[in-house]
């Protein structure tokens, strides 16, 4: 594998495009990721606008994988969660350029997240993926629980529906009391 850098990803218009183009890709290749097929760039633009500003309001962070120059991947970590959950964080658009999938790039920003939870305080990580087509293993590789199916919970970008599978990972043995 290329010597792939991952980056924490702030707003700019150059970051905004690659995000986009990786959206836009990721549904049109059947990605559950919240959008339906065809998705215009005008609604990506804005989906990832928003959660840039989010980032830099500090209430996320999104992650970015990059081969040289090239965007290829990213990743985001909920963190503004309740006010009982400051313990909490939550993985969201998990998404890997076609060209570059089955390379190691999502296992990278998976571990580049769960560093940066814990770093900020947070030791339990929750998450979702569609029950056709989605990362189930990869996240039962990386140590994340299955707690259960929900049927039926969303459209797929084509058509149809999926259920959805919520995981769980606890990042360290001691939880504080």
């Amino acid at each position: 594998m290329p010597d792939i850098q991952i980056k924490t990803l702030r707003t700019s218009p150059d970051t905004c495009a690659a995000l986009n183009e990786m959206l836009v890709e990721t549904v049109a290749n059947g990605g559950s990721v919240s959008f339906m097929h065809p998705l215009p760039f005008e609604a990506a633009n804005e989906f990832w606008r928003n959660s840039l500003a989010s980032a830099d309001r500090g209430e996320r962070i999104v992650l970015g994988a990059f081969d040289g120059e090239d965007l290829i991947g990213t990743v985001t970590l909920v963190l503004n969660l309740a006010q009982n959950q400051p313990h909490r964080a939550e993985i969201v658009k998990m998404m890997t350029r076609v060209s570059h999938r089955y390379r190691g790039i999502a296992t990278l920003l998976l571990r580049e997240a769960e560093r940066i939870a814990i770093a900020r305080g947070r030791w339990l990580l929750v998450l979702d993926t569609a029950e056709d087509e989605g990362a189930a293993g990869l996240y039962e590789r990386m140590g994340f629980k299955l707690t259960g199916l929900i049927p039926d919970y969303a459209l797929k970008p084509h058509g149809g529906l999926t259920g959805t599978l919520i995981y769980w990972k606890r990042l360290q043995d001691a939880v504080p009391a």
